[in-house]
Order: structure tokens, then sequence, then C-alpha cells
């Protein structure tokens, strides 16, 4: 026993305290329950559990900060689970709570193994692996392999551990994690139930990270959270390390976590602000959408981060034209302003501004004066909007008319998404010459744009049911060409601008302009065989034949 007498009265050291483990770590999944975006994974583990059916390896694959590895040691805990009583079996909610849920949990657990394969790569490192597979797990029900990025393993390495893989002992599991399954030989992956780990949902990200501000006695604006979610790309780790950052400047600031520090942080461009750029593009408006990149890159925005976003708009803009369902992560402003653009702005234009914008991308990516660079795309953006279209350019030219170009740049649409009209009165277009509508004037058009071969394929093979310009109905009865179709309709479209249906039916059609001819020649043939002369002739000469019909066209 001490003595009392050797009491100095000190007071008692304070407890050292714990070290701080980022959020990443922190809130790291326990359970399947907590696993998100996952779904359809936790089903099928749940089913082959219950019905007994488990795998000897699993592939989790899937882009970073999914949950992998989080899967994996979850896994390893549903098949080693005994249950608070001890008794339990393998499940796909483990109780977290006996001596194989905590052990794994905190990374102790002596049959749980887990290997880094980027930092062991080698055969010897694998044959520790098949040696130690060989002993009966020590206190689990099954000894389990957890090799992270197993795509680093060497080949020579991925060749040794093919036969204990194929035909492992009944106590051991190999669960297998990569971000590069292209990288992981075939025979590897055919030995292996693969799961394909989906990135998660912004609003689901933006849910989760609600719910970690609120256990870690925060505020955060919903703008904000929904900036971080966007920001993950898909990636619980990665968004949880942004709120990390985010909390930690908040804590010096002041206040909870606000969209506006989020987005200087991150050196975001504001929505809101590259939302009216977009409009002053549309408008046309050349001085003002300068002044608004200059005034986002003086807050430090950068440039190509300004045209990833205009990038985005565009492509909002096109997915709401086409009836997608909107992002819920969007704020109702955003989806508005989509709509609206959506219902004015045509496909063309749209697929124009993409290009442009990409092209600009590009550029600014590679340039030496980035900032200088966006303002030279934004404006070709702008002024190449007095391109004329190209399909009205080719029409034009089919039809043998000058394009018109306007003496100056006009935008190609206005701020609310309609054409500008010119600076000064268009002259009146030319009226569009009348479609064809006989086979012989579709032959005649044909030959005079230089077609000869088609105007004969017309002559000798088209029998036609119905002809209602752009339309034309073909009987089908004869063979004819399998392309024939779609040339003739192509070639139409081509001359008169005008998009031809060219069909065909199983009614006969009218006789080819060749059988008809050919018809025209029999009878005026059978004519003149007829004729009394001719046919006295005939009479005299039995071996006499009729060469030829001809028509004396001279006068007298």
């Amino acid at each position: 026993m001490s003595d009392p007498s050797f009491d100095l009265g000190e007071p008692a050291p304070p407890p050292k305290p714990e070290a701080y483990r980022v959020l990443a770590r922190k809130y790291r999944p326990q359970t399947f329950a907590e696993l998100i975006g996952q779904d359809a994974m936790v089903t099928t583990l749940g089913n082959a559990i219950k019905r007994d059916r488990l795998a000897h390896a699993f592939l989790l694959t899937g882009v970073r900060g999914v949950g992998k590895t989080s899967t994996a040691r979850l896994i390893a805990k549903a098949l080693n689970c005994i249950g608070a009583d001890g008794q339990g079996g393998p499940t796909i909610d483990p109780c977290g709570v006996c001596d194989p849920c905590r052990a794994i949990a905190e990374g102790r657990h002596i049959d749980v193994i887990e290997m880094d394969a980027a930092s062991h790569t080698g055969v010897d490192d694998v044959r520790e692996i098949i040696e130690a597979s060989r002993y009966s797990a020590v206190s689990a029900r099954y000894k389990i392999y957890i090799v992270d990025e197993v795509h680093m393993l060497s080949k020579n390495a991925f060749n040794a551990l093919l036969k204990t893989l194929e035909e492992p002992p009944a106590h051991v599991k190999f669960l297998f994690a990569t971000t590069e399954v292209n990288k992981v030989p075939i025979t590897v992956l055919s030995r292996c139930q693969r799961f394909d780990l989906r990135r998660i949902g912004s609003d689901k990200l933006a849910a989760h990270f609600a719910h970690v501000v609120a256990a870690e006695g925060f505020e955060a604006e919903s703008e904000a959270l929904a900036l971080i979610a966007r920001a993950a790309e898909g990636s619980a780790r990665d968004g949880l390390s942004i709120l990390d950052q985010a909390i930690a400047h908040a804590g010096l600031e002041g206040g909870g976590v606000r969209a506006d520090v989020v987005r200087d942080m991150l050196g975001l461009s504001d929505r809101g602000a590259v939302r009216a750029m977009f409009a002053l593009l549309l408008g046309g408006d050349s001085a003002g959408a300068l002044a608004a990149m200059r005034r986002q890159y003086d807050l430090g925005v950068d440039p190509l981060s300004v045209l990833r976003t205009l990038l985005e708009t565009v492509h909002g803009v096109t997915l709401a034209k086409v009836g997608t369902d909107p992002d819920p992560s969007q704020p109702v402003e955003e989806r508005q302003a989509l709509a609206d653009w959506a219902s004015r702005l045509s496909f063309p234009v749209l697929h124009r501004l993409w290009q442009l914008l990409l092209k600009g991308h590009d550029e600014v990516a590679r340039a030496a004066l980035p900032i200088e660079a966006c303002e030279m795309a934004l404006l070709r953006v702008i002024h190449a909007s007095q391109l004329p279209d190209p399909g009205e350019l080719a029409r034009q030219i089919g039809e043998g008319r000058a394009p018109a170009v306007p003496a100056q740049a006009q935008p190609a649409v206005a701020a609310s998404g309609n054409p500008v009209a010119a600076a000064t009165p268009a002259a009146p277009a030319p009226t569009a010459p009348a479609l064809p509508d006989t086979i012989e004037a579709i032959r005649d058009l044909l030959a005079r744009h230089g077609r000869h071969a088609l105007g004969e394929a017309v002559r000798n093979h088209a029998r036609p049911t119905r002809i209602e310009p752009p339309e034309i109905e073909l009987g089908a009865q004869r063979p004819i060409p399998s392309d024939f179709a779609n040339d003739l309709a192509d070639e139409l479209k081509r001359i008169t601008g005008a998009r031809w249906r060219v069909t065909t039916s199983d009614a006969p059609g009218a006789p080819s302009l060749r059988e008809a001819e050919e018809a025209d020649e029999a009878a005026k043939e059978a004519e003149i065989r007829n004729s009394p002369v001719v046919a006295a002739a005939l009479a005299a000469f039995p071996g006499a034949r009729l060469l030829g019909v001809t028509t004396n066209r001279s006068a007298g």
C-alpha cells in the first residue's frame, strides 16, 4: 500500500484530450443502413446472406470515396457477427457490439487482414496470403482478406493468386477493392462476384451533409450544402473533406456555413452571376458580357470555372428542352431560368453554343493568358452568330441563290431567345420553286443538276402509286434497288431544300417511264405492221423484218 505521508497534495494530471478525427473518418458508415447510395448492392448481399449463397470472393469497384473499403469492412462484420448474445450467425445487420464487430471496426481483428496492394505488389506478398489461408481462423467464423487497390498487384502476383482464388478453403473470403477495374485481369474478374458502387447523387450527399452538420452542432445553408455536394462529384469522402474545411472556415468567421463562403473557398463562380452573363451572351451584349467576366475574375474566380459553368448551363437548358426531370439540388431560380430558356431556344442554337463554349474551354485550359483567352471565347460566341446557318446556306446554294450576308454583325438571339432582326431591312426572299409533281419532272430535275445516273434509275425503276410533293409512294411488286428510295429522297432534299419522303407499297403502281416508252413503241410498231402497205410487203417477203420506226419530219 502507498504511504499517505508521501502525498504531496498535487492535483491529478488532466486527462489527455482525444485526438481530432476528420469528418470523413468519424462518419464512416458502421452499418449497411448508413451506407448511402448503394441500395442495390445491399439488397443483393442481404439476400445472399439469408439464403446462404455467399461467394468466396467479392470485387468492389467505383470512383474514389463511394465506400469501397467501408463496404468491405461491413461485409467482414456481417459474415463474422455473433450477435449481442454470442449465438448469432451471418446477418446483413451486424450488431456492432459483439467482440468481432468491435474488433473489425477498430481494425484489430486477427482474422480480418487488410493489405494495401499499392505498397505490396509482388509475388512474395501474395505468397504470404496463400500460405496463411491454409490455416483456420483463430476466433472468427471466416478468415477475411481485404485487398485495397488490387489493380496495383503485379502480373506475376495475380497469376500466383489465381488457383487459391478459384478454390479457396471454406473458411476464407477475399474482398478486393479498386478504382480501376479495367486493370484487373479478366482471369481474376471471372473468379469474383463483382459489385459496381455508384456515384452518390447530389441530393443524397446534401442530405447526408445536413445530418453531419447537425451532429457536429453547426448550422449550414442548404445552398452551401448543395454547392459542396456538387463539388464532391459523387464522392462522400471528398464532400466530407470539403465540409470539414467549410466548418473550420465558419468557425473563424462566426456563424454557420454560408454559400458565399463555400463559393469563395472553392473558387466557384456565382451561378446567379453566370446566368446573368449567359443572358448577356444571348442578347449579344459584348461590353456587358466582358464586364461581367472581369467582375468574376476580380473576385478570384478561375476563367475556366466560368466557362465550365456556362457549359453546364447550356447542358441544363438542353436537358430541360428534351423534358428530363430537373435536378432537385438546383435552386428554384435556376430551374425556372433553364425552363424559360428551353422554351425559347432551338436545338440548333443550343448545339452551336455548346460547340463554341467547349472550344473556348479547351483554349483557355491551354492558354498562357487565361482571362484574355476567355474574353476572346465569349466574343466569338456573340459574333459567330452572324454566320448563316449551314443548312440554310446549303439550301440557298442548291437552289442557285446567293446567300445574303448581313452588313453588320447581329446577335443570334435576343435575351428572350428570339432571333434579332437585322439593322437594315432585308430584301424579300425569292419565292421557292414549285416542287416536281410527276415522275417526268423529277427525272428532268435530276438531269439538270447533273445526277444523270439517278435520273436513269428513276426512268427504269420508279413505278409511282402516289405523288404528292414532298411525298412519293412507289410500287414494289417488281424488285427495285435497296437504296433507291433513300438516295432519291436525299437528292431531292439537297436540290429543293424540302424534306422528301419516299416510301414503297405492295400496290402495282403506274408503269415506269421506260416501260411506258417501250409500250408506246410497241403500239406504234403494231400500228405500222397492220397498215395495208406494210402488211402486203411482209406477206410478199416472208423473211422480212421491221427494223425500226422513223418519222418523216420533212416538209411537204
